[in-house]
C-alpha cells in the first residue's frame, strides 16, 4: 500500500460519518503496526478483500460509538444483534468506498463481525499493515487495513 491507498481509506471513514450524522470523525495519524496483531475493541467488523490485491480491512469500535450512532438513527433498541449489523455495515461500507477507487478487481467479502474484545486481531503477515486511527464525539476506533 500506498499513501495514496491509505488515504482512500481515510477519506472513506471521514465520509461515513459526515453523510451518517452530519459530524464528521477526526481521523489521526495512521500509523504502520509492524507486529500480525493490533489491539481491538469490543465490536469488530471484518472484510475480506480478494482478486488482485488480498488481505483484510477491520472497523473496529466501542459499544458507546455504536449506541450513539443508534440514537442518530432513531433507533432506541440497542440490542448486541443491532450494534453487530451496524459495526458490520460500516466495515462493509468503507470498504465499499474503498472499492470505487481500486476498481472491480476490488473484491470484498460479506462482513464477519467479532462480539467481545478479542485479545488481539490477526492481520495477514506478508502485506504492510496500517492502522487509522478515528475519534468521533469522544469515541475512539480504528480502521486496520492489510492489504497487499
Amino acid at each position: 500500500m500506498n499513501e495514496n491507498d491509505l488515504r482512500v481509506f481515510i477519506d472513506a471513514v471521514s465520509h461515513y460519518f459526515s453523510q451518517m450524522t452530519g459530524r464528521p470523525g477526526k481521523v489521526q495519524t495512521p500509523y504502520l503496526h509492524e507486529d500480525a496483531d493490533v489491539l481491538a475493541h469490543e465490536f469488530t467488523g471484518i472484510i475480506g478483500i480478494s482478486g488482485r490485491k488480498k488481505g483484510v480491512v477491520y472497523f473496529t469500535t466501542p459499544p458507546g460509538l455504536l449506541s450513539h450512532l443508534l440514537l442518530l438513527l432513531e433507533e432506541s433498541d440497542k440490542t448486541d444483534s443491532l450494534m453487530c449489523d451496524l459495526v458490520g455495515e460500516i466495515a462493509n461500507t468503507i470498504a465499499g468506498n474503498a472499492r470505487q477507487y481500486f476498481g472491480p478487481d476490488f473484491m470484498i467479502s460479506v462482513p464477519v463481525v467479532v462480539q467481545g474484545q478479542p485479545e488481539r486481531i490477526r492481520v495477514p503477515e506478508n502485506c504492510r499493515s496500517f492502522v487509522i486511527p478515528v475519534n468521533w464525539q469522544n469515541h475512539e476506533s480504528a480502521v486496520i487495513v492489510g492489504i497487499q
